[in-house]
């Protein structure tokens, strides 16, 4: 009696290891789709499930030289400072 009561535990804990199994391999691809696969690109997360309803955020290019307008400043400071060779009367 024994022997069949050790088989018998063999047994259910087969068949609860094999539903353990399937669970996670129906589980595992169902959260997959859920959350969808994300990577990291340019500083954006894509694709998430969202990404064709997020709103885009553009930032126009700006001058290459942040200080335009201090060089501007400076070389006509520099331009008004020289001034024309001074003749001299001799």
């Amino acid at each position: 009696m024994k022997r069949f009561e050790l088989n018998q535990r063999l047994r259910d804990s087969k068949k609860s290891a094999l539903r353990a199994w399937l669970l996670a391999c129906l589980v595992a691809p169902a959260t997959l789709l859920a959350t969808g696969c994300q990577s990291e690109y340019a500083g954006q997360t894509l694709p998430s499930p969202w990404y064709l309803t997020d709103d885009v955020q553009y930032y126009a290019p700006g001058p290459g030289f942040k200080l335009a307008r201090e060089a501007a400043a400076m070389e006509e400071q520099k331009a008004a400072d020289i001034s024309e060779a001074q003749t001299t009367g001799f």
